[in-house]
């Protein structure tokens, strides 16, 4: 693929985002608005929190993801002894050559699935921050690069919250989405079932099904055609005005920065090319907008002690905020 986005390369790009999410779903069965929202993240060259309960097929996710462009996946277990060091990789002896020598962590991959990121004290989570933002990582003073396209994934647990650590807003603001995985529905569920216990011996899981579409470079080509798709003022001033809106909002103490905005127009652009359109309409930004600002926003505790969540909340800024006709 050529760099430049002519209609010719944006309508080869829908093809191959399209075909992407068709090999993932081959291995996955149902969760289609997960799936969708972790290739936004990706054509928008971000980072993802997944938030839900164990054995609902995140690191098969990842893993499917990974195959459809031939891109290297690593697993880190986030547990409180877990070092910055175990993540980012360390300088070590090396005896025969009487001198020290880089040891690369688990960092250094395409997708990175940091599993129970909450599981683990601030040092480590924080040693996550550098190459999320930077796409490189300092060990004894040298930095390194990642090899892009780099993305994590990051998964928490929403029940278990006894010897967790809270991600800070902070870092939270680094993801930019964060995604809720929920149980499937019953017919998926006996598919799902079906499909893992017909032939297989254990819980291994299998990405057989699943074709290599494009090499690890394309991936970057799919970004840089996603982050110039035709977007319209209004829509700049829709999604500020969204975003703002969560500032004054009755109810939120803490509203979403400038960053969010960013964020929000990132997706939306994604959004579009997921949808198969050139430009973007307001309907991405609804359609990703809770994604986007839901890890963004602090409810007020009495909110919380009546019941509400954020969800309903930015649901309510959505209906409140018109949205331009374009």
């Amino acid at each position: 693929m050529n760099v430049s986005s002519t209609n010719e390369q944006v309508n080869h790009a829908i093809e191959i985002v399209q075909s992407i999410r068709t090999e993932i779903s081959r291995a996955i069965v149902g969760q289609q608005e997960v799936i969708e929202q972790t290739i936004v993240a990706l054509l928008a060259a971000g980072h993802v929190l997944i938030e839900g309960v164990p054995g609902l097929g995140k690191t098969l996710l990842v893993q499917a993801l990974a195959k459809t462009f031939g891109g290297s996946f690593t697993r880190i277990q986030f547990t409180p002894d877990l070092m910055p060091s175990d993540v980012t990789g360390h300088a070590m002896y090396d005896i025969k050559s009487e001198a020290f020598r880089i040891r690369k962590g688990p960092v250094f991959t395409h997708l990175l699935l940091a599993d129970e990121i909450n599981r683990a004290p601030a040092k480590s989570q924080a040693a996550l921050l550098e190459v999320m933002q930077e796409q490189q990582v300092t060990i004894e003073g040298r930095p390194f690069t990642v090899s892009p396209p780099f993305m994590t994934l990051a998964t928490q647990n929403p029940v278990e919250q006894e010897g967790t650590y809270p991600l800070p807003e902070a870092q939270l603001d680094r993801f930019l989405l964060k995604i809720h995985i929920d149980y499937p529905t019953q017919e998926e569920e006996i598919n799902l079932t079906k499909q893992v216990t017909s032939t297989k011996i254990g819980e291994g899981l299998d990405v057989s099904a699943v074709n290599v579409i494009i090499k690890p470079e394309d991936v970057l080509t799919l970004q840089h055609i996603a982050a110039n798709l035709q977007l319209d003022d209004r829509v700049y001033d829709y999604v500020v005005e969204i975003v703002r809106s969560t500032r004054t909002w009755p109810g939120i103490s803490l509203g979403a920065g400038p960053r969010g905005s960013i964020a929000l127009i990132r997706a939306a652009r994604a959004t579009a090319l997921l949808a198969g359109r050139d430009f973007v309409i307001p309907d991405d930004v609804k359609d990703i907008a809770l994604a986007t600002l839901r890890h963004r926003i602090a409810l007020a505790p009495e909110l919380e002690i009546e019941g509400h969540d954020i969800d309903t909340v930015l649901k309510a800024i959505l209906d409140k905020v018109n949205a331009p006709r374009i």
